[in-house]
Protein backbone atom coordinates (compact mmCIF):
# COMPACT_ATOMS: atom_id res chain seq x y z
CA UNK A 1 0.00 0.00 0.00
CA UNK A 2 2.86 2.18 0.63
CA UNK A 3 4.72 1.76 -3.18
CA UNK A 4 1.09 2.29 -4.41
CA UNK A 5 0.58 5.76 -2.05
CA UNK A 6 3.98 6.68 -3.41
CA UNK A 7 2.78 6.41 -7.14
CA UNK A 8 -0.26 8.42 -6.62
CA UNK A 9 2.14 10.96 -5.05
CA UNK A 10 4.82 10.47 -8.07
CA UNK A 11 1.96 11.23 -10.35
CA UNK A 12 0.46 14.07 -8.43
CA UNK A 13 3.94 15.80 -9.25
CA UNK A 14 4.32 15.03 -12.75
CA UNK A 15 1.11 16.14 -14.11
CA UNK A 16 0.28 19.23 -11.43
CA UNK A 17 3.69 20.00 -10.41
CA UNK A 18 3.27 22.74 -7.13
CA UNK A 19 5.32 26.36 -7.28
CA UNK A 20 8.55 25.56 -4.99
CA UNK A 21 8.05 28.37 -2.94
CA UNK A 22 4.73 26.31 -2.20
CA UNK A 23 6.32 22.73 -1.68
CA UNK A 24 6.62 21.03 1.64
CA UNK A 25 9.90 21.70 2.77
CA UNK A 26 12.28 18.20 3.01
CA UNK A 27 14.49 17.89 5.95
CA UNK A 28 18.00 18.54 5.64
CA UNK A 29 20.63 17.61 8.03
CA UNK A 30 23.65 19.43 9.22
CA UNK A 31 26.80 18.16 11.08
CA UNK A 32 25.05 20.07 13.61
CA UNK A 33 21.57 18.42 13.56
CA UNK A 34 18.23 19.48 11.42
CA UNK A 35 18.29 22.92 9.78
CA UNK A 36 15.61 25.35 10.39
CA UNK A 37 13.05 25.62 8.04
CA UNK A 38 13.71 28.99 7.01
CA UNK A 39 17.54 27.86 6.76
CA UNK A 40 16.49 25.07 4.08
CA UNK A 41 13.95 26.91 2.14
CA UNK A 42 17.29 29.73 1.51
CA UNK A 43 19.59 27.26 1.12
CA UNK A 44 17.55 24.84 -1.88
CA UNK A 45 16.28 28.18 -3.54
CA UNK A 46 19.71 28.92 -3.90
CA UNK A 47 21.00 25.90 -4.77
CA UNK A 48 18.07 24.94 -6.95
CA UNK A 49 16.62 27.89 -8.74
CA UNK A 50 17.68 26.72 -12.19
CA UNK A 51 16.12 23.41 -11.90
CA UNK A 52 13.75 22.28 -14.55
CA UNK A 53 11.83 20.35 -12.31
CA UNK A 54 10.16 20.82 -9.02
CA UNK A 55 12.98 19.46 -7.10
CA UNK A 56 11.51 20.65 -3.70
CA UNK A 57 8.31 18.50 -4.39
CA UNK A 58 10.33 15.66 -5.43
CA UNK A 59 12.87 15.65 -2.44
CA UNK A 60 9.78 16.12 -0.09
CA UNK A 61 7.89 12.77 -1.54
CA UNK A 62 11.45 10.66 -1.74
CA UNK A 63 11.64 11.86 2.17
CA UNK A 64 8.08 10.47 2.99
CA UNK A 65 8.34 7.23 0.47
CA UNK A 66 11.79 6.10 1.84
CA UNK A 67 11.75 7.96 5.50
CA UNK A 68 15.73 8.95 4.68
CA UNK A 69 16.31 12.84 4.99
CA UNK A 70 18.57 14.67 2.75
CA UNK A 71 22.29 15.08 4.74
CA UNK A 72 23.85 18.40 3.39
CA UNK A 73 27.81 19.82 3.65
CA UNK A 74 28.79 16.50 1.65
CA UNK A 75 31.52 16.34 -1.33
CA UNK A 76 31.52 13.56 -3.53
CA UNK A 77 33.97 12.20 -5.99
CA UNK A 78 33.40 10.05 -8.80
CA UNK A 79 35.31 7.36 -9.34
CA UNK A 80 35.13 5.79 -12.88
CA UNK A 81 36.32 1.82 -13.17
CA UNK A 82 38.02 -0.63 -11.13
CA UNK A 83 41.68 1.05 -11.30
CA UNK A 84 40.78 4.58 -10.23
CA UNK A 85 38.54 2.95 -7.44
CA UNK A 86 41.02 0.45 -6.25
CA UNK A 87 44.17 3.04 -6.10
CA UNK A 88 41.43 5.91 -4.20
CA UNK A 89 40.13 3.25 -1.73
CA UNK A 90 43.69 1.45 -1.10
CA UNK A 91 45.12 5.04 -0.39
CA UNK A 92 42.16 5.45 2.53
CA UNK A 93 43.05 2.12 3.53
CA UNK A 94 46.80 2.55 4.07
CA UNK A 95 46.32 6.00 5.85
CA UNK A 96 43.85 4.92 8.25
CA UNK A 97 44.32 5.28 11.87
CA UNK A 98 41.52 4.13 14.02
CA UNK A 99 39.15 1.77 12.44
CA UNK A 100 38.42 -0.05 9.06
CA UNK A 101 34.80 -0.98 7.97
CA UNK A 102 34.38 -2.93 4.81
CA UNK A 103 31.35 -4.30 3.37
CA UNK A 104 31.81 -6.42 -0.01
CA UNK A 105 29.40 -8.58 -2.01
CA UNK A 106 33.16 -10.41 -3.73
CA UNK A 107 36.35 -10.60 -2.58
CA UNK A 108 38.70 -12.77 -4.82
CA UNK A 109 41.54 -14.35 -3.89
CA UNK A 110 43.57 -12.57 -6.85
CA UNK A 111 46.34 -9.94 -7.30
CA UNK A 112 44.05 -7.29 -6.58
CA UNK A 113 42.62 -9.07 -3.64
CA UNK A 114 45.62 -10.35 -1.78
CA UNK A 115 46.84 -6.52 -2.14
CA UNK A 116 43.49 -5.46 -0.32
CA UNK A 117 44.08 -7.85 1.83
CA UNK A 118 47.59 -7.06 2.60
CA UNK A 119 46.50 -3.29 3.38
CA UNK A 120 44.04 -4.23 5.96
CA UNK A 121 46.43 -6.53 7.86
CA UNK A 122 48.94 -4.07 7.79
CA UNK A 123 46.70 -2.02 9.12
CA UNK A 124 44.99 -4.26 11.60
CA UNK A 125 48.90 -5.20 13.19
CA UNK A 126 49.51 -1.54 13.62
CA UNK A 127 46.52 -1.11 15.73
CA UNK A 128 44.05 -0.31 13.75
CA UNK A 129 40.72 -2.38 13.98
CA UNK A 130 39.14 -3.86 10.85
CA UNK A 131 36.01 -5.00 10.43
CA UNK A 132 35.11 -7.14 7.07
CA UNK A 133 31.55 -8.14 5.42
CA UNK A 134 31.74 -10.35 3.36
CA UNK A 135 28.89 -12.72 1.02
CA UNK A 136 28.88 -15.67 1.13
CA UNK A 137 27.68 -17.08 -2.50
CA UNK A 138 29.80 -13.80 -3.83
CA UNK A 139 32.75 -15.02 -2.48
CA UNK A 140 32.02 -18.88 -2.68
CA UNK A 141 35.17 -19.74 -5.17
CA UNK A 142 37.53 -17.40 -2.96
CA UNK A 143 39.97 -20.02 -1.11
CA UNK A 144 38.24 -20.12 3.06
CA UNK A 145 42.12 -20.19 3.68
CA UNK A 146 42.33 -16.61 2.36
CA UNK A 147 39.99 -15.29 4.85
CA UNK A 148 41.70 -17.75 7.99
CA UNK A 149 45.17 -15.14 7.04
CA UNK A 150 43.12 -11.92 7.42
CA UNK A 151 41.38 -13.41 10.58
CA UNK A 152 44.60 -14.42 12.14
CA UNK A 153 45.90 -11.13 11.89
CA UNK A 154 43.23 -9.90 13.81
CA UNK A 155 40.37 -8.75 11.44
CA UNK A 156 37.07 -9.45 12.78
CA UNK A 157 35.29 -11.16 9.82
CA UNK A 158 31.79 -11.70 9.44
CA UNK A 159 30.70 -14.26 6.82
CA UNK A 160 27.12 -12.96 5.40
CA UNK A 161 24.33 -15.68 4.98
CA UNK A 162 26.65 -19.06 4.60
CA UNK A 163 25.75 -21.20 2.29
CA UNK A 164 26.23 -23.96 4.82
CA UNK A 165 22.94 -23.88 7.03
CA UNK A 166 24.50 -25.38 10.03
CA UNK A 167 26.90 -22.54 10.26
CA UNK A 168 23.99 -19.96 10.66
CA UNK A 169 21.83 -19.25 14.03
CA UNK A 170 19.36 -17.79 12.50
CA UNK A 171 16.81 -19.25 9.17
CA UNK A 172 18.31 -20.14 6.21
CA UNK A 173 17.43 -18.01 3.48
CA UNK A 174 19.70 -18.41 0.46
CA UNK A 175 18.43 -16.12 -2.06
CA UNK A 176 19.11 -13.27 0.26
CA UNK A 177 22.49 -12.06 -0.58
CA UNK A 178 24.39 -9.07 0.70
CA UNK A 179 25.47 -6.93 -2.65
CA UNK A 180 26.29 -4.04 -1.03
CA UNK A 181 30.01 -2.68 -1.85
CA UNK A 182 31.13 0.03 1.25
CA UNK A 183 34.58 1.12 3.16
CA UNK A 184 34.13 3.48 5.57
CA UNK A 185 37.61 4.47 6.96
CA UNK A 186 37.95 6.43 10.63
CA UNK A 187 34.20 7.94 10.15
CA UNK A 188 35.43 10.26 7.86
CA UNK A 189 35.43 8.74 4.35
CA UNK A 190 33.19 6.09 2.61
CA UNK A 191 33.15 4.79 -0.45
CA UNK A 192 30.17 3.04 -2.28
CA UNK A 193 29.15 2.08 -5.66
CA UNK A 194 29.02 -1.50 -7.83
CA UNK A 195 33.32 -2.23 -7.77
CA UNK A 196 33.72 -5.17 -6.46
CA UNK A 197 37.20 -6.52 -4.73
CA UNK A 198 38.79 -8.54 -7.57
CA UNK A 199 41.07 -8.55 -10.53
CA UNK A 200 38.17 -8.55 -12.79
CA UNK A 201 38.23 -4.87 -12.91
CA UNK A 202 41.75 -4.28 -12.97
CA UNK A 203 41.38 -4.23 -17.06
CA UNK A 204 39.66 -1.10 -17.12
CA UNK A 205 36.78 -0.42 -19.88
CA UNK A 206 37.53 2.00 -22.84
CA UNK A 207 35.80 4.90 -20.57
CA UNK A 208 37.71 8.23 -21.52
CA UNK A 209 40.94 5.75 -22.76
CA UNK A 210 42.67 5.19 -26.02
CA UNK A 211 45.66 3.28 -25.14
CA UNK A 212 44.08 -0.04 -23.83
CA UNK A 213 44.02 -2.56 -26.67
CA UNK A 214 40.47 -2.92 -27.99
CA UNK A 215 40.64 -6.96 -28.30
CA UNK A 216 40.72 -6.64 -24.43
CA UNK A 217 37.54 -6.48 -22.71
CA UNK A 218 37.20 -4.53 -19.60
CA UNK A 219 34.85 -4.16 -17.14
CA UNK A 220 32.84 -0.23 -17.07
CA UNK A 221 32.01 0.51 -13.46
CA UNK A 222 31.45 3.72 -11.26
CA UNK A 223 31.58 4.35 -7.69
CA UNK A 224 31.76 7.57 -5.41
CA UNK A 225 34.35 8.85 -2.42
CA UNK A 226 31.89 10.87 0.38
CA UNK A 227 33.44 13.13 2.36
CA UNK A 228 31.34 15.07 5.06
CA UNK A 229 28.06 14.47 7.17
CA UNK A 230 27.00 12.07 5.04
CA UNK A 231 29.96 9.35 6.03
CA UNK A 232 28.11 8.98 9.36
CA UNK A 233 25.04 7.52 8.02
CA UNK A 234 27.02 5.12 5.51
CA UNK A 235 28.74 3.87 8.58
CA UNK A 236 25.58 2.66 10.60
CA UNK A 237 24.31 0.67 7.70
CA UNK A 238 27.49 -0.96 8.23
CA UNK A 239 26.88 -0.94 11.64
CA UNK A 240 23.45 -2.73 11.16
CA UNK A 241 24.62 -5.42 9.54
CA UNK A 242 27.37 -6.03 11.51
CA UNK A 243 24.88 -6.56 14.85
CA UNK A 244 23.37 -9.18 13.22
CA UNK A 245 26.72 -11.49 13.65
CA UNK A 246 27.79 -12.82 17.22
CA UNK A 247 31.15 -11.12 17.58
CA UNK A 248 32.53 -8.43 19.96
CA UNK A 249 32.22 -4.99 19.08
CA UNK A 250 35.16 -3.09 17.70
CA UNK A 251 37.03 -2.27 20.87
CA UNK A 252 37.84 1.54 21.11
CA UNK A 253 36.70 2.54 17.57
CA UNK A 254 35.74 5.87 17.17
CA UNK A 255 32.70 5.51 14.40
CA UNK A 256 31.34 8.41 14.87
CA UNK A 257 33.87 11.18 15.15
CA UNK A 258 32.74 14.68 14.26
CA UNK A 259 32.54 16.01 11.01
CA UNK A 260 32.62 19.26 9.72
CA UNK A 261 30.72 20.30 6.38
CA UNK A 262 33.44 19.99 3.50
CA UNK A 263 31.34 20.31 0.04
CA UNK A 264 28.06 21.64 -1.69
CA UNK A 265 26.66 18.37 -2.17
CA UNK A 266 23.15 17.28 -0.40
CA UNK A 267 23.01 13.52 -0.17
CA UNK A 268 20.80 10.80 0.53
CA UNK A 269 21.66 7.19 1.78
CA UNK A 270 19.21 4.79 0.90
CA UNK A 271 19.80 1.29 2.07
CA UNK A 272 17.25 -1.38 1.45
CA UNK A 273 17.09 -4.77 2.64
CA UNK A 274 14.65 -7.64 1.87
CA UNK A 275 12.46 -7.48 4.66
CA UNK A 276 12.64 -3.67 4.30
CA UNK A 277 10.99 -0.70 2.35
CA UNK A 278 11.58 -0.99 -1.23
CA UNK A 279 13.96 2.56 -0.68
CA UNK A 280 15.40 2.29 -3.77
CA UNK A 281 13.11 1.13 -5.87
CA UNK A 282 10.41 4.08 -4.30
CA UNK A 283 13.45 6.76 -5.32
CA UNK A 284 13.69 5.95 -8.98
CA UNK A 285 9.81 5.76 -9.52
CA UNK A 286 9.30 9.14 -8.14
CA UNK A 287 12.27 10.62 -9.99
CA UNK A 288 10.98 8.80 -13.19
CA UNK A 289 7.69 10.38 -12.50
CA UNK A 290 8.56 13.57 -11.81
CA UNK A 291 11.45 14.20 -14.66
CA UNK A 292 10.89 16.96 -17.15
CA UNK A 293 14.14 16.52 -19.87
CA UNK A 294 15.84 13.76 -19.38
CA UNK A 295 16.14 10.09 -17.69
CA UNK A 296 19.50 8.61 -18.73
CA UNK A 297 19.96 5.47 -17.15
CA UNK A 298 23.18 3.61 -16.70
CA UNK A 299 22.63 -0.25 -15.96
CA UNK A 300 24.28 -3.41 -15.55
CA UNK A 301 20.98 -5.60 -14.73
CA UNK A 302 17.92 -4.32 -15.74
CA UNK A 303 14.53 -6.14 -16.24
CA UNK A 304 12.46 -3.94 -14.77
CA UNK A 305 8.90 -4.60 -12.91
CA UNK A 306 4.94 -3.22 -13.94
CA UNK A 307 5.80 0.02 -11.85
CA UNK A 308 9.15 1.27 -13.37
CA UNK A 309 8.06 0.20 -17.00
CA UNK A 310 5.47 2.20 -16.62
CA UNK A 311 7.19 5.49 -15.40
CA UNK A 312 9.63 5.03 -17.77
CA UNK A 313 6.78 4.65 -20.24
CA UNK A 314 4.49 7.52 -19.22
CA UNK A 315 8.10 9.93 -19.19
CA UNK A 316 9.19 9.19 -22.94
CA UNK A 317 5.00 9.36 -23.91
CA UNK A 318 5.05 13.10 -22.02
CA UNK A 319 8.07 14.07 -24.34
CA UNK A 320 10.97 13.29 -21.88
CA UNK A 321 14.23 11.97 -23.32
CA UNK A 322 14.49 8.46 -22.06
CA UNK A 323 17.98 6.58 -23.19
CA UNK A 324 19.36 3.88 -21.78
CA UNK A 325 22.47 2.30 -22.00
CA UNK A 326 22.47 -1.59 -21.10
CA UNK A 327 24.81 -4.39 -21.69
CA UNK A 328 25.81 -5.41 -25.09
CA UNK A 329 28.86 -7.92 -23.68
CA UNK A 330 27.07 -10.63 -21.86
CA UNK A 331 28.05 -11.15 -18.43
CA UNK A 332 25.15 -13.11 -17.74
CA UNK A 333 22.97 -15.14 -20.20
CA UNK A 334 20.11 -15.18 -18.40
CA UNK A 335 19.78 -11.71 -17.11
CA UNK A 336 20.94 -10.88 -20.10
CA UNK A 337 18.01 -12.35 -22.01
CA UNK A 338 15.26 -11.38 -19.39
CA UNK A 339 16.33 -7.36 -19.90
CA UNK A 340 16.14 -7.92 -24.14
CA UNK A 341 13.14 -9.31 -23.70
CA UNK A 342 11.80 -6.13 -22.35
CA UNK A 343 13.32 -4.18 -25.64
CA UNK A 344 10.24 -4.06 -27.98
CA UNK A 345 7.64 -2.40 -25.59
CA UNK A 346 10.22 -0.01 -24.49
CA UNK A 347 11.26 0.66 -28.01
CA UNK A 348 7.61 1.03 -28.73
CA UNK A 349 6.98 3.27 -26.37
CA UNK A 350 9.79 6.09 -27.62
CA UNK A 351 12.71 4.38 -25.36
CA UNK A 352 15.99 4.83 -26.43
CA UNK A 353 17.71 1.80 -25.76
CA UNK A 354 21.33 1.90 -26.63
CA UNK A 355 23.87 -1.30 -25.42
CA UNK A 356 27.75 -0.72 -24.86
CA UNK A 357 29.96 -2.72 -27.03
CA UNK A 358 33.38 -3.59 -26.43
CA UNK A 359 33.17 -3.81 -22.12
CA UNK A 360 31.25 -5.73 -19.73
CA UNK A 361 28.79 -3.02 -18.14
CA UNK A 362 28.73 -3.30 -14.20
CA UNK A 363 28.03 0.18 -13.21
CA UNK A 364 24.03 1.22 -11.88
CA UNK A 365 23.54 4.98 -12.25
CA UNK A 366 21.27 6.93 -13.00
CA UNK A 367 20.93 10.85 -13.50
CA UNK A 368 17.37 12.48 -13.89
CA UNK A 369 16.98 16.42 -15.27
CA UNK A 370 20.95 16.91 -14.46
CA UNK A 371 20.26 17.30 -11.37
CA UNK A 372 19.08 14.51 -9.43
CA UNK A 373 21.58 11.33 -9.56
CA UNK A 374 22.11 8.06 -8.05
CA UNK A 375 25.27 5.58 -7.72
CA UNK A 376 25.14 2.22 -5.44
CA UNK A 377 25.04 -1.26 -5.83
CA UNK A 378 21.42 -1.93 -6.80
CA UNK A 379 20.33 -2.76 -10.66
CA UNK A 380 16.84 -2.62 -11.75
CA UNK A 381 16.16 -5.80 -11.19
CA UNK A 382 13.86 -8.38 -8.39
CA UNK A 383 16.76 -9.19 -7.39
CA UNK A 384 18.03 -5.97 -5.86
CA UNK A 385 14.44 -4.79 -4.89
CA UNK A 386 13.42 -7.60 -3.40
CA UNK A 387 16.23 -9.98 -2.23
CA UNK A 388 19.35 -8.23 -1.81
CA UNK A 389 20.71 -5.64 0.83
CA UNK A 390 21.98 -3.12 -1.47
CA UNK A 391 23.59 0.67 -0.69
CA UNK A 392 22.69 3.74 -3.60
CA UNK A 393 22.94 7.39 -2.59
CA UNK A 394 20.76 9.89 -3.87
CA UNK A 395 22.66 13.41 -4.92
CA UNK A 396 20.69 16.54 -5.77
CA UNK A 397 23.53 18.68 -7.47
CA UNK A 398 23.55 20.72 -10.59
CA UNK A 399 27.18 20.07 -10.93
CA UNK A 400 27.65 16.55 -10.37
CA UNK A 401 24.67 15.89 -12.70
CA UNK A 402 26.42 17.52 -15.22
CA UNK A 403 29.31 15.33 -14.72
CA UNK A 404 27.07 12.58 -14.76
CA UNK A 405 25.84 13.62 -17.72
CA UNK A 406 29.00 13.56 -19.30
CA UNK A 407 29.70 10.72 -18.46
CA UNK A 408 26.73 8.98 -19.77
CA UNK A 409 26.90 10.33 -22.70
CA UNK A 410 30.93 9.00 -22.97
CA UNK A 411 29.04 5.65 -22.63
CA UNK A 412 27.19 6.31 -25.25
CA UNK A 413 29.80 7.29 -27.40
CA UNK A 414 31.05 3.37 -26.99
CA UNK A 415 27.29 1.82 -27.45
CA UNK A 416 25.45 1.18 -30.21
CA UNK A 417 21.85 2.02 -30.36
CA UNK A 418 19.17 -0.46 -30.71
CA UNK A 419 16.67 -0.22 -33.57
CA UNK A 420 12.54 -0.81 -33.54
CA UNK A 421 13.37 -2.30 -37.14
CA UNK A 422 16.31 -4.17 -36.37
CA UNK A 423 15.08 -5.88 -33.30
CA UNK A 424 12.05 -6.99 -34.99
CA UNK A 425 14.11 -8.88 -36.87
CA UNK A 426 16.46 -10.53 -34.24
CA UNK A 427 16.47 -14.47 -34.68
CA UNK A 428 13.84 -16.52 -33.65
CA UNK A 429 16.24 -18.33 -31.35
CA UNK A 430 16.93 -15.41 -29.46
CA UNK A 431 13.04 -14.77 -29.12
CA UNK A 432 13.06 -18.43 -27.58
CA UNK A 433 15.61 -17.39 -24.53
CA UNK A 434 13.97 -14.49 -24.02
CA UNK A 435 10.99 -16.24 -23.40
CA UNK A 436 12.69 -18.77 -21.39
CA UNK A 437 14.58 -15.68 -19.22
CA UNK A 438 11.53 -13.88 -18.98
CA UNK A 439 9.83 -17.15 -16.91
CA UNK A 440 12.85 -16.99 -14.37
CA UNK A 441 13.28 -13.01 -14.03
CA UNK A 442 12.08 -12.74 -10.36
CA UNK A 443 15.15 -15.23 -9.24
CA UNK A 444 17.43 -14.42 -11.32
Amino acid sequence: MKLLATILLSVQLAWAPMPVGSAPDPTVNSAQGPLSANHTRTMLQKRWKSAFTDTAALARLEEIATQRPLIAGNRVTILHDGPQTMAAMLDAVRGAQNHINLETYIFDRDAVGIEFADALMERQRAGVQVQLIYDSIGTISTPSEFFERMRSAGIQLFEFNPVNPLTRFAPWEPNQRDHRKLLVVDGKVAFTGGVNISSTYANSSLFRSKARKSEDVGWRDTHVKIEGPAVAALQWEFLKNWDQQPLGDGGNSLYFPPLQPVGPHLIRVLASEPDGEPSNHQAYVLAITSAKTSIHITCAYFIPDPELLMALTAAAQRGVDVKLVLPGVKESGLAFYAGQSYFEDMLAAGIHIHQLQGSVLHAKTAVIDSIWSTIGSANMDSRSFVHNHELNIVVYDEVLGQAMEQAFHEDLRLSKEVSADAWRKRSAWDKVKEWAARRLEYWL
